[in-house]
């Protein structure tokens, strides 16, 4: 695999070319490429289709629903497939065919469901076009705004879930989810993979649906060496992408927890870091001195 550097304790942003090197861009979408009105930057739109051009296949790896993941694979108009719900699913960029799928049994979904109750914290899952949520407020509103997703509200997802679920989301302040974060992986420990995509965020998937592993089940899919994949994130959701990938970037405005795991620091999301990064090292064969 190409790990450049081998040590990931300092990450560094000098000019490394790694034009010839790369087959294939990951990405995260929030706080990564969307700027933080949501959108994507026409710049960035075409310096990743030119990085399609060059023969580069574009994943998009995200915790939202594959439906809030649509609208941005559609204006992208280059992707190959996309991850959603943190690893759980992944898609066909061109058909949204669903190539894989992950799940979580209605038994431990209902344990999660009781674990959020039990911390008196809003929670939901996902059906389809719409997300399932527990309790009217804040939080329901704000999610509905940020993900384009409809919001449909069952009560006590405890009796709402009878089937297997992708993803239970609760939200809450940061400083009750970080607590909840430590328990929650010390109850659901090599049952189910726990992780936060924002501080606010407590996010369970099943136990193999992680970014990194889902990465590595996409790249067998398109043919591609994993360790000559390039990945963008900014959060502890992004971690096992950036150990499985052959070369990890993290935003400027990332998690200073995970900036170790990478490679290399790139600008900010605001400022399209990610796209200003691939042209400068893939799309250039020769750095200015």
């Amino acid at each position: 695999m190409n790990k450049m550097p081998e040590n990931r304790s300092e990450p560094v942003s000098g000019c490394v070319n790694l034009h010839g090197k790369i087959e294939a861009v990951v990405f995260d979408l929030d706080d990564t490429i969307l700027h933080d009105d949501l959108s994507i930057s026409a710049y960035t739109v075409q310096v990743f289709r030119r990085l399609q051009k060059e023969h580069i296949h574009l994943i998009a790896a995200s915790g939202r629903a594959q439906q809030s993941m649509k609208p941005y694979v559609d204006q992208l108009g280059c992707i190959s497939v996309y991850i959603s719900c943190n690893g759980a699913e992944i898609w066909h960029g061109g058909t949204d065919e669903l190539i894989y799928q992950d799940l979580l049994s209605p038994e431990l979904s209902m344990e999660i469901a009781d674990f959020g109750e039990k911390h008196d914290c809003y929670s939901q899952t996902y059906e389809g076009k719409y997300f399932c949520f527990s309790r009217y407020g804040k939080f329901a509103e704000s999610y509905a705004r940020s993900s384009r997703l409809t919001g449909r509200y069952v009560g006590d997802l405890r009796q709402y879930i009878r089937e297997p679920r992708n993803k239970i989301l609760m939200m809450d302040d940061e400083h009750k989810i970080a607590q909840m974060y430590q328990e929650a992986v010390k109850q659901f420990g090599g049952r189910v993979s726990v992780t936060c995509s924002k501080p606010y965020y407590l996010e369970f998937n099943p136990l193999n649906a992680t970014k990194g592993k889902a990465l590595a089940l996409a790249s067998s899919y398109l043919g591609i060496d994993v360790g000559n994949v390039i990945a963008f994130g900014d959060s502890l959701n992004d971690l096992s992408m950036f150990e499985t990938a052959g070369f990890a970037v993290i935003v400027e405005n990332g998690w200073e927890s995970v900036r170790s795991s990478c490679d290399f620091v790139c600008g900010a999301n605001n400022d399209d870091g990610p796209a200003r990064f691939l042209e400068e090292r893939c799309l250039t064969e020769e750095l200015p001195l």
